[in-house]
């Protein structure tokens, strides 16, 4: 036995993908420590013991990233710099059997679903009572709150319903008492996040929930920021956006991804949404909730998709002007229904056509940006660098959207809510002044 294992263990979890993985992880850590286990969230410090790796599967590029941090962490443990490396998240889910037999060295695999048996591996128990609890790795004044697990939808590139399982709610109750917990411990803002927020509570109420769920959300004292992060526009419930207007910490933002712009690829894409479904959607959208930010997420080279395609889409940009836009370049994935079809675009082409579209989108983002120039807005700071803070406004998630420059001649708190005004702008980011 080697002399660090005398030692008390302390595990490091290395989270990958999206944000629906850091809650996992946050959520691994919370009984992990009610355990009396030593554990930190990537730990630069390489003072821990054993590791768990939680795993992307979405595409090419998030599973090429989760095995390479995979053979790191098993580099270290020939090294003898570690004792364990556990893995778990959707690639492992996705990819058990194959990586067991590819990957040896692994000490234990596991699915999305399966927190009570990474924690056997400490003989820790599961805590039924830790309901919602969980160990922010996120600033404290913001964290994500995952409101549903899996997805009942039937999109053609999408491998998620593969990982993770069908649509389930949890249920109104249970998500204020976590939102109450995290308000009591200093989060002011919170990012609603489901695989489709707007399906919530269908399975479980018989009905569309998500405007009950904010208007219980919206009561609690504390909680300055509510933002809504992936609804899916088919059948979109318009309710959402009465109880965006009723309360004024739902912040006007909506993250809806599109996919695509042309029915062709709509049609290919199994989105049940036309074109024309989606204008008149983003219509009512803008014309219900005044000065509301629409951010959208595409797809670049979906197989059979033309030049007039990517024209069709770029032009449907131009027209709606959505404020904030994330592109990926379409991954071929296995057991998908659009795994059947030729992947007869190239990368090269892929790459390019997202740049083309991403190019567009940068002309309209800095237009908006100067827009707001002159402007007062209320930001919240999320850090301090370079000897100046960085902030968001309300039309502004964390990571994927704007950030707002501040110039300050005093002393700003992280977390704090201050009014700005607006001085510059950038392509995607704004300065300006505390007033």
């Amino acid at each position: 036995m080697k002399a660090r294992t005398l030692q008390k263990d302390k595990v490091n979890i290395i989270t990958l993908g999206c944000s629906k993985n850091l809650v996992d992880s946050e959520v691994l850590s919370g009984q992990l420590a009610a355990n009396e286990i030593d554990v930190v969230h990537e730990n630069k410090k390489l003072d821990h013991n054993i590791v768990v790796v939680n795993t992307c599967g979405f595409i090419d590029k998030a599973k090429e990233e989760s095995i390479n941090t995979i053979l790191d962490q098993l580099e270290l443990k020939r090294r003898g710099k570690l004792d364990k490396v556990y893995v778990t998240g959707c690639l492992s889910e996705r990819y058990r059997n194959d990586l067991e037999k590819e990957i040896p060295e692994v000490d234990a695999w596991f699915g999305t679903l399966e927190l009570p048996l990474i924690l056997k591996q400490f003989d820790a128990d599961y805590k039924t009572e830790l309901l919602g609890e969980r160990l922010l790795s996120t600033p404290k004044h913001y964290a994500y709150v995952k409101i549903s697990e899996g997805c009942n939808r039937t999109c053609a590139f999408c491998a998620i319903p593969l990982m993770r399982g069908g649509h389930i709610s949890k249920p109104i109750e249970e998500l204020v008492k976590e939102v109450e917990s995290l308000v009591q411990k200093g989060v002011k803002e919170i990012m609603l996040i489901a695989q489709e927020l707007t399906y919530y509570g269908l399975d479980i109420y018989k009905k569309r929930e998500l405007p009950k769920l904010l208007d219980a959300l919206a009561a609690i004292k504390g909680l300055e920021w509510i933002r809504l992060h992936y609804a899916y526009p088919s059948k979109f419930p318009l309710e959402i956006l009465d109880a965006m207007n009723r309360h004024n910490n739902i912040c006007k933002y909506l993250d809806m991804p599109l996919q695509h712009a042309s029915n062709n690829m709509l049609k290919a894409m199994r989105r049940n949404i036309t074109r024309e479904e989606m204008t008149e959607l983003i219509h009512t959208i803008r014309e219900k909730v005044p000065g509301i930010c629409l951010r959208t997420t595409l797809i670049a080279g979906f197989p059979g998709e033309t030049e007039d395609d990517v024209e069709e889409l770029k032009e449907f940009l131009k027209l709606h002007r959505f404020d904030r836009v994330g592109i990926f370049q379409y991954s071929h994935e296995e057991n998908t229904s659009a795994y059947d079809m030729e992947d007869n675009i190239s990368a090269e082409i892929k790459a390019e056509r997202a740049q083309e579209i991403m190019e567009v989108q940068q002309e309209i983002s800095l237009e908006k940006n100067m827009e707001k120039v002159g402007k007062t807005f209320k930001v919240v700071i999320d850090k301090k660098e370079a000897g100046r803070y960085l902030g968001r406004t309300e039309f502004d998630s964390v990571e994927v959207d704007n950030e707002v420059i501040i110039h300050s001649k005093n002393k700003l708190q992280i977390g704090e809510f201050v009014n700005v005004q607006i001085t510059k702008a950038y392509d995607y980011d704004i300065e300006g002044e505390v007033v």
